[in-house]
């Protein structure tokens, strides 16, 4: 499976990355700072981060979902807002809308039982 986080989600796939290789499952996590950057490298390179055949995906964006559909597949899972308007320190947002380790590894765990 693939997880994939940018900037301050990093350390959430982080950890779900390394609480399912504990459990056996193989398991990369790619940081993906800028969509644009990516997507402009050479598909050999943009193949070997995101292999085609890996189709267990989950991504996290700590703001709107809209636009990672074109990097975890019509497979993969988007964990993420689709509102605005909340307000107070991170990391209680985080545990508050479920952008946690745990909702990332259990969304792994449901893409590789459906497929």
């Amino acid at each position: 499976m693939i997880l994939i986080g940018t900037g301050s989600e990093v350390h959430v796939v982080m950890r779900a990355g390394e609480k399912l290789s504990s459990e056996g499952y193989h398991v990369r996590v790619v940081s993906m700072p800028s969509w644009e950057l990516f997507d402009k490298q050479p598909q050999d390179y943009r193949n070997a981060v995101l292999p085609p055949n890996i189709r267990a995906r989950v991504s996290i964006e700590a703001g709107v979902k809209i636009g990672w559909e074109h990097y975890v597949g019509t497979d993969g899972r988007t964990i993420g807002l689709d509102h605005f308007g909340a307000s107070a320190p991170g990391e209680v947002l985080f545990e508050k809308f479920g952008l946690t380790p745990e909702t990332v590894a259990a969304a792994a765990k449901e893409l590789l039982q459906r497929n």
